[in-house]
């Protein structure tokens, strides 16, 4: 199990490349990762949703994604609670103090999923999530040493010397864990180093000192990993491009599955803009792009607080591109009805109403993979669908794709505003260039999405074999 010090110091693409560099000597091995928050999800074929970093993982591991990977996600929702989704299914909402109180109740589903990997597998990299230290949440702890201890699995610790007082995070997580606890991490890491790594030597050998583990050694910062999807908000980063053109993406507060600008933040010629809150859209995008959300009517209220409403309208008027995908889609719409509160108190919000449809919230999710074609091009497309509500209206009489044999999303009568629920659109290289080409901007005709994920797979697990003991982890395993 690859636990760290804190939240975001690298343990989901060390998994990854760990799970490239066992398969690559022929193991079978597979990711797994009790709870996660984020709500950047993905579909898995049973029809059931992931944290977006295993479903990475998975394709690391060379193996189809499934829910046993991630049992248990958080996907944070507006007043301070999550909608909960326990092997691959919505099993309800529950505010932050509620799910504290009751997640020791999910052990014997995750052991349960756990116990299935484990039939199928090798050998399974486990990912913690946030830090064992945060001794204030042991109690009932089903992602750190409360699974670690109920699996009996041996752990390496993770911390992250980029953000400063890495030494400070290793000691310190020592000092504040039961000795049983100690006694089941076997080893640390070192993440993220920027120079010469020899200069922390002094630093490594102070950290096995004071805590009786091992050191793997450190791993320099691998700038690769800006290629791959991102599952943490963190993580939202412009492309820092400058280029003819412009894609403005608003950073609205309960941001989903935002890989769907990836592909598009690989293209040499496009520029990815994230507007944070404070500040107006820049007047010279060309592509507005509403993204989608977890709490979608909360959003829709903070585009509005912000003013971006008036800026994409004025954008449109302008003769400017807009697209909504999932809660951007239903953003577009003339009004979003919320009757049986799902997402806060009932009631009928107006949208922007830039296509002339309207949502309505319902409890029932639909999560699938899919796959169909562009009409009007007829090129084709894939990718997943993860959403509640069902949209209708006049506006859909002209959709932008058929889906599984159905029209899916709406076209504006000049087809400059477009919306769908699909997300990973602009995976498919042949759509994504077409795509550009039609808004005047150019797709990079060598580019393919899926190799460069991939290629980045496979540099990073390079990059692991050549500076940490990979043999040593894979040792640390069969001690179980």
């Amino acid at each position: 199990m690859v636990q760290g010090t804190g939240s975001n110091v690298g343990k989901s693409l060390i998994v990854a490349g760990l799970c490239r560099a066992f398969r690559r000597r022929g193991l079978r091995g597979l990711p797994f990762k009790p709870q996660n928050m984020s709500n950047n999800a993905a579909a898995t074929a049973e029809g059931g949703e992931i944290g977006r970093a295993q479903a990475l993982q998975a394709l690391a591991a060379g193996v189809i994604p499934s829910v046993h990977m991630n049992p248990v996600l958080l996907k944070p929702e507006a007043g301070g609670g999550s909608q909960i989704i326990v092997q691959g299914q919505r099993y309800g909402t529950m505010p932050a103090r509620e799910f504290g109180r009751r997640k020791a109740e999910l052990l014997p589903c995750v052991l349960e999923s756990f116990g299935i990997l484990s039939r199928e597998a090798e050998l399974i990299v486990i990912e913690g999530a946030g830090s064992p230290a945060e001794v204030n949440l042991r109690f009932g702890d089903i992602a750190n040493m409360g699974f670690a201890e109920a699996a009996d699995v041996p752990v390496i610790l993770v911390g992250d010397i980029d953000r400063g007082g890495v030494i400070a995070s290793l000691v310190g997580t020592h000092v504040l864990l039961a000795e049983a606890e100690r006694q089941r991490i076997k080893a640390f890491l070192i993440n993220k180093f920027r120079g010469d790594v020899t200069l922390f030597a002094e630093g490594e050998g102070l950290i096995a000192e004071r805590t009786g583990w091992e050191s793997l050694g450190v791993l320099p910062y691998f700038e690769g990993a800006a290629r791959l999807p991102a599952e943490d908000s963190l993580d939202i980063r412009s492309s820092g491009r400058k280029t003819g053109f412009k894609i403005v993406v608003p950073t609205i507060s309960r941001i989903a599955n935002f890989d769907d600008l990836d592909p598009l933040k690989l293209e040499p010629a496009v520029e990815i803009y994230f507007a944070a809150p404070g500040r107006p859209l820049p007047r010279d995008a060309d592509l507005v792009f509403l993204p989608g959300s977890k709490s979608t009517i909360d959003d829709l209220a903070g585009i509005r607080r912000e003013g971006w409403d008036i800026d994409i309208q004025a954008h449109v008027r302008a003769g400017g591109f807009v697209v909504g995908i999932c809660g951007g889609y239903q953003m577009l719409g003339r009004t979003i009805a919320d009757q049986d509160g799902i997402e806060g108190t009932p009631g009928t919000h107006r949208g922007l109403g830039l296509l002339d449809v309207e949502t309505a919230l319902t409890a029932e999710k639909r999560v699938r993979p899919v796959s169909g074609a562009e009409i009007g091009s007829d090129l084709p497309v894939a990718g997943y669908e993860i959403h509640l509500g069902r949209t209708a209206g006049p506006g859909i009489a002209r959709p932008w794709l058929s889906i599984e044999g159905e029209p899916d999303g709406a076209l504006s009568a000049e087809g400059r505003v477009m919306g769908s629920y699909v997300h990973g659109l602009f995976q498919n290289d042949v759509f994504r260039r077409a795509f550009l080409a039609r808004l005047g901007a150019s797709g990079d005709a060598g580019l393919s999405y899926a190799a460069s994920i991939e290629a980045t797979l496979d540099q990073f697990a390079d990059h692991l074999e050549a500076h940490i003991a990979v043999d040593r982890v894979l040792a640390i395993a069969k001690t179980r």
